[in-house]
């Protein structure tokens, strides 16, 4: 067997970037309480961690993006709800943040998580924001803690990937 390389769920000297979307900013705001919270519990220090507000889980990508380019930064959270209306619009904005956050982690090598919920309902979203089902907000933040040390510990693997 070769070399196993694993992440772990400690942050200490990582500088995180989160994006969060100001639509539903009830529910986002829970996203965000969360994130930040698990940022804190597994050691990132407060001033290592960037916030920046867009209009819409629409706008993640490319705020998301910016932070990924910068270079300062071992990971990108999105955090965003999207909740289905009467039309398709939801597929499209959900589908996109999505995929456009997908795509920026590939295009940078910097890990970017997705804490974008994509619900039927509000009282979903709600439930998924720090009430029944966990905070996914939460859960993003620990999985970019993960990937960004998985990262510093494949070193040189990393590097010749381009990330």
């Amino acid at each position: 067997m070769g070399t196993v390389y694993e992440g772990e769920s400690s942050g200490a000297g990582l500088r995180m970037a989160i994006v969060v979307a100001r639509f539903n900013e009830r529910i986002t705001s829970s996203l965000l309480e969360g994130a930040c919270g698990a940022l804190r519990r597994a050691g990132v220090a407060e001033d290592d961690i960037d916030i920046a507000w867009v209009p819409g889980a629409w706008e993640i990508p490319v705020a998301a993006g910016w932070f990924a380019r910068a270079g300062r930064y071992d990971a990108v959270i999105c955090l965003g709800a999207v909740i289905r209306g009467g039309t398709p619009h939801f597929d499209y904005v959900a589908g996109e943040a999505l995929a456009g956050a997908a795509a920026l982690a590939r295009e940078t090598g910097t890990p970017v998580t997705a804490g974008i919920l994509t619900t039927d309902t509000t009282e979903q979203a709600v439930e998924r924001a720090g009430v029944k089902h966990g905070n996914k907000g939460a859960d993003a933040a620990a999985a970019a803690v993960e990937m960004a040390t998985l990262r510093r510990h494949m070193g040189n693997v990393a590097a010749d990937a381009g990330a």
